[in-house]
């Protein structure tokens, strides 16, 4: 095919690719991630970068071999990037971070492909065609998986013909599709500061997390069905090291999505409408995926009197129990977190060097009334005013819009604008510790904003 050629002395045919990348983000806690998280970020303190640069090249090699079972195919991706850091110090140090971590490489895929089967690191199977990008550059959209940097994975692949395909995978949740099981036991009065509730008590990997997939890609478009099964294994009670205290018994939890994909709109040649939704209940991963935000703690003005902020803060999680075995408060059972959430994006060609995309994402975390009791009598609950409301549920809402410029081949200038709003349900106000930055004192509970941009200049080849 088409940049493919043999390597010499073999019948094996390989494909060289890539692109360099410079991203320059604007009030965002990474490379383009929001500035919805928790730390100096959120807090919105002087220790933050304002603006974060990263140059990265990708590098491609795809290999082809006919063979009497089909084509053997091999496929790697590697990155190699260098990032500013989030921080230019950290509070109460009053030192330079210097550069420690900025240089980094990433493996993206490794995998074979023969005879049906995909052994090894890609996208996970559940992720729409667009993975978490339906019409943008933004790398945290929430509402359905994104697993954009691969996952390992054992899968199987049949075709059907007429573009109709299933796929069963097996693939290691271990590095991207666990999200925290809180132990509130351990929520303190600074726990809104790091926007959790307790300490993360995950224990090791029991089970592959099971992945089924229906898909129909043919010219009109695409659409796909994914389901995934995720086990929730914890540590132990009490300390969560300690064997005689024992622990709470696993609990499966499951995610499924539903994706669209709808080429050759009459708005021009080229546009694509994508949209897609998800549920899930123990396997939150599969809507705020790794690369979005899992922790929010967020401040901003308030009109309280003898407020000194307002703060918005909320935490994921796939679970929630009460680690303290014998106390007052007995110890609980996994209470499994049930997540929703849309997201989709339009996509315009203007003319041969003009394009854009409008996208936009919500979605909403809910727990169930065992884990609201024990997070709303926690330090938490203890810490609000009279007549406040103590709710942890929350939603995310997200809209962005992206104008690039190709005025040649391969080459790419983009803006890429995000609105984020934290509408949490807590209501009044509570009283916080002092933190490295903030004092002690009241605060407003409040929903939050942040606007981030993107500027992108991108080279393929």
């Amino acid at each position: 095919g088409a940049g493919f050629y043999y390597i010499p002395g073999t019948d094996t045919c390989i494909k060289l690719g890539g692109y360099l990348r410079v991203d320059v983000a604007v009030n965002a806690s990474g490379d383009y991630t929001g500035g919805t998280v928790a730390g100096n970020y959120g807090q919105g303190n002087r220790f933050r970068n304002y603006a974060l640069f990263r140059s990265r090249e990708d590098l491609t090699i795809d290999t082809r071999t006919a063979t009497e079972y089909g084509v053997v195919r091999t496929f790697w991706d590697a990155t190699f990037s260098w990032t500013t850091a989030g921080n230019a110090q950290t509070a109460g140090t009053f030192g330079n971070a210097g550069i420690a971590g900025s240089d980094t490489i990433g493996v993206y895929h490794a995998f074979i492909q023969f005879a049906g089967f995909t052994l090894g690191k890609t996208i996970s199977q559940f992720d729409a065609p667009w993975s978490a990008y339906p019409g943008n550059n933004f790398d945290g959209l929430v509402g359905g998986g994104g697993d954009v940097t691969g996952v390992n994975q054992l899968t199987y692949t049949a075709q059907f013909g007429n573009g109709v395909s299933a796929a069963i995978s097996l693939q290691d949740p271990s590095a991207y599709f666990q999200s925290n099981v809180y132990n509130t036991s351990f929520i303190t009065g600074a726990s809104p500061y790091a926007g959790s509730y307790g300490s993360s008590a995950i224990g090791g990997v029991v089970a592959p997390d099971i992945i089924g997939v229906l898909k129909v890609d043919q010219a009109w478009g695409v659409a796909q069905l994914s389901v995934a099964a995720h086990d929730n294994h914890a540590t132990y009670y009490g300390a969560q090291t300690l064997e005689l205290l024992g622990h709470p018994d696993d609990k499966w939890g499951f995610a499924i999505q539903g994706a669209l994909g709808i080429k050759n709109l009459p708005t021009g040649p080229g546009d694509t409408l994508n949209v897609q939704g998800v549920y899930t209940n123990g396997a939150t991963r599969y809507n705020f995926h790794s690369l979005a935000t899992n922790n929010y703690s967020m401040f901003g003005g308030t009109g309280l009197g003898g407020a000194y902020q307002s703060i918005g803060f909320a935490g994921t999680s796939d679970a929630v129990f009460n680690g303290l075995a014998g106390s007052a408060v007995n110890a609980t059972q996994l209470q499994l977190t049930t997540t929703y959430g849309f997201r989709g994006g339009f996509n315009h060609n203007f003319d041969p060097y003009w394009s854009g995309s409008l996208y936009g994402a919500w979605a909403a975390s809910r727990n169930n009334s065992t884990a609201t009791a024990l997070i709303c009598t926690s330090a938490i609950g203890l810490a609000l005013t009279l007549g406040s409301t103590c709710n942890p549920d929350f939603d995310i809402w997200q809209v962005g819009g992206v104008i690039r410029w190709t005025p040649v081949k391969n080459l790419t200038f983009s803006v890429d604008v995000l609105y984020a709003n934290l509408d949490q349900k807590y209501s009044g106000s509570i009283v916080l510790p002092a933190s490295a930055t903030k004092p002690a004192g009241l605060y407003e509970l409040k929903d939050q904003q942040s606007l981030s941009a993107l500027f992108r200049a991108q080279r393929n080849f």
